[in-house]
């Protein structure tokens, strides 16, 4: 424990040295305020710079806009930069050799696996939660009561569990493949190759990706937690065996 303990101690100084954990918070904290901010003021905006004779009839926004641009944000920007940031964690250790001294003073391998992987996810759920608090905030202000409702916090859940995966998976292929490229092609394979079998019938109950694309169905009402639940549980099944698989290719590979 002493090992892991240094060993994660020296990622959160790495991480903060090289400002990821800056870029997370700035990247995370504009998604949270600009979430609310659009859902209330586009419509305004639309019918400002809308051509002169020309009218469209726009609901008048409510808090499931702004969670729906929250979801979407965090989605298509948040977990995009989560593992750019992070897809470099093993390359940049057989990059610059530190990993030879450390392992020759008698450190387990799978130490280093743990450590990173318990580094990156606290700075994705701090960021994540830093992002829910600040859009939950202004949509409340916005909306008052409107703002919660009994899904929400499973719905914030799936997402935030859909992350933990993707840096398990971005973990795996460094160290499978020991590069940048190659990190980020293993984890964006992975993500395409659920939409690919998403078009199987019933499959997608069982996908991790249902995680990141059913939440608003939860807020609508359209979806039950009992429909997520196998996702859930093979999201969290495969980021065991992404940790299991980057211990025993790691103990087996020459650094």
């Amino acid at each position: 424990m002493r090992e892991y303990g240094a060993f994660t101690k020296k990622e959160f100084l790495e991480f903060f040295r090289t400002y990821k954990y800056l870029v997370m918070g700035l990247v995370f904290l504009l998604l949270g305020i600009m979430s609310p901010l659009a859902a209330k003021f586009l419509p305004e905006l639309m019918k400002e710079f809308m051509p002169e004779g020309m009218q469209i009839a726009l609901a008048e926004p409510s808090a499931l806009d702004a969670w729906a641009q929250f979801f979407k944000n965090v989605t298509q920007i948040g977990l995009i930069i989560l593992v750019i940031l992070f897809s470099g964690s093993m390359a940049s250790e057989y990059g610059k050799g530190t990993l030879v001294t450390i392992l020759a003073k008698g450190m387990p391998r799978k130490t280093v696996i743990f450590a990173k992987f318990t580094a990156a996810s606290a700075a994705w759920t701090g960021a994540y939660l830093l992002c829910f608090l600040t859009a939950w905030f202004y949509a409340w202000y916005f909306w008052r009561g409107e703002a919660w409702s009994a899904a929400l916090l499973f719905s914030v859940f799936c997402l935030w569990l859909f992350g933990i995966l993707l840096i398990a998976a971005s973990l795996f292929g460094g160290v499978l493949f020991r590069t940048i490229y190659g990190s980020l092609l293993f984890t964006g394979g992975i993500v395409v190759l659920q939409f690919l079998l998403n078009i199987v019938p019933k499959a997608g109950k069982y996908l991790p990706v249902s995680l990141a694309s059913q939440n608003m169905a939860l807020l609508q009402g359209t979806a039950v937690t009992a429909d997520l639940a196998w996702a859930a549980v093979t999201t969290a099944v495969l980021t065991v065996l992404f940790l299991a698989g980057s211990c025993f290719v790691f103990g087996k590979k020459q650094i």
